[in-house]
């Protein structure tokens, strides 16, 4: 599986990451529903099971994504500051470039 996390967002998730007291929790993408040949993701901070893959990315940052669902292979976490500060995951690979 892959993932690709943009500078921007990679600095956001790090900051997190070194607040978080429970040092074992490891970034988490999941699907938060799917509908046609994409889906809508969401995050969270959490730890692997047996269901999961953990994917090292090239910002030092571990992701976890569930196995065997491929919209998750290829996803790329963006931080945005406008229009609107926030988080935006997308699948490019999979021809999602974000929500409609």
């Amino acid at each position: 599986m892959n993932c690709k996390i943009s500078r921007n967002a990679a600095k956001k998730i790090l900051e997190e990451l070194e607040q978080e007291e429970d040092k074992s929790l490891k970034l988490r993408v999941y699907i938060t529903h799917q509908h046609g040949d994409h889906a809508h993701y969401g995050m969270s901070l959490d730890t692997p099971t047996d269901k999961d893959e953990i994917v090292s990315t090239d910002k030092n940052i571990d992701v976890i994504l569930e196995k065997d669902q491929p919209l998750l292979d290829g996803i790329r976490i963006d931080y945005f500051y406008v229009p609107e500060e926030g988080f935006a995951i997308t699948n490019p690979s999979k021809g999602n470039h974000g929500d409609h």
